[in-house]
């Protein structure tokens, strides 16, 4: 099922590129348990503490901090399905140099954010439960608006107008997801040695 896509395959915001079927449920399952053996702690937003839990690899963006730093490299385990998010978005996996795993328990969501300037694609897996992607984009008549549903084993793909443009965001849900978000760098992000 591809929502975001018409008749004619065109996405419904420039940039936005999906697929249904990226994993199988067997990899979906591996995945979701090595996510959960990871050391997931609460996403912290300045005085605030999210409901999801989150575990950084290659780079980490601190909002209490504002500060963004190098932390543990991308574990093996996680490298194949890195290798091909990046095949799927037309870029090479070492373009692929942030990993962001989140766990969304029941009641958690993720508020309308565009990913930090010092990124720049933006590579989802959907894993668990589906959920719907929203996307804004501000216009001057208010705010232009537009989803894309992400079904369990789906992956995504940000770049270009969506991906600088448009705002994204998921509701809380009732039910148990989690994603896994690949990073490239953008011209400026810090330059690696």
């Amino acid at each position: 099922m591809t929502a975001m896509l018409d008749l004619f395959d065109v996405p419904v915001v420039p940039g936005l590129s999906y697929s249904a079927d990226f994993l199988s449920h067997a990899e979906e399952a591996d995945l979701i348990a090595r996510i959960d053996g990871e050391r997931l702690t609460p996403f912290k937003f300045q005085q605030w503490t999210g409901k999801r839990l989150t575990h950084s690899f290659g780079w980490s963006y601190d909002f209490e901090r504002h500060s963004f730093a190098p932390t543990d490299p991308i574990p093996d385990w996680l490298q194949p399905v890195k290798a091909r998010a990046a095949r799927f978005a037309g870029l090479a996996p070492d373009d692929l140099v942030q990993a962001l795993l989140i766990r969304y328990d029941p009641g958690a969501g993720i508020g309308w954010h565009k990913d930090r300037p010092v990124f720049e694609h933006v590579v989802g897996i959907s894993l668990g439960n589906a959920a719907v992607l929203r996307l804004r984009c501000r216009s001057p008549a208010g705010f232009e608006r537009a989803k894309a549903e992400l079904v369990p084993r789906s992956i995504y793909h940000l770049s270009g107008e969506v991906r600088h443009h448009w705002e994204h965001s998921i509701a809380a849900m009732e039910v148990p997801r989690w994603s896994i978000t690949f990073r490239s760098l953008s011209d400026r992000g810090p330059h690696r040695s």
